[in-house]
């Protein structure tokens, strides 16, 4: 006999496609001095539709977190934990191999390796994992309100740094 298969949710996927779309359309716009100005990150203030892919992934991740959490309840403590950290492990070094691939490369007429230091440990994928790691975390020790008031809290200090912070001109 085997398992019934696990509840797909459409919406979902269809708004995880189109995310999808939506950044291989940004990340190959074409030739910088001639690509659609929309599909650049806007300078400081305002934001294009590139700047919507990031947040929209992890708006996904959330949504897709919420159906999750119904199955939390039946598990132990620790088997909660060893799925957190292995989802967050493994979106995070699937990121980093996809920067570090292929692995070699070709310099002065041979392949050599592809050193450590010229890798981009923290790319998009790594940072999805990071905050699905801490807010999984959060979801499942905190109470509601705590989570509002430390999330609340999180996004003013991100504001005082961005504007603090601003680089000159920016105004």
């Amino acid at each position: 006999m085997t398992a019934p298969a696990a509840t797909r949710f459409k919406a979902l996927d269809v708004f995880r496609g189109l995310t999808v779309c939506l950044m291989i359309i940004v990340n190959t716009p074409g030739d910088g001095s001639v690509s659609f100005s929309p599909l650049h990150h806007a300078k400081w203030h305002g934001f294009t539709p590139t700047d919507l892919v990031f947040p929209s992934f992890l708006f996904a991740v959330g949504n897709a977190m919420s159906f999750v959490m119904l199955k939390w309840s039946s598990m132990s403590q620790s088997q909660v934990l060893l799925k957190i950290a292995k989802r967050t492990f493994l979106i995070f070094l699937l990121g980093y191999l996809m920067y570090w691939f292929p692995f070699v490369k070709y310099q002065d007429g041979a392949y050599v390796a592809f050193p450590f230091a010229e890798t981009r440990v923290f790319g998009v994928l790594q940072r999805i994992a990071l905050c699905y790691g801490a807010a999984a975390l959060m979801v499942y020790y905190l109470k509601p309100k705590t989570m509002y008031w430390l999330s609340a809290g999180m996004l003013l200090l991100y504001w005082g740094l961005c504007y603090w912070l601003a680089p000159a001109g920016a105004d």
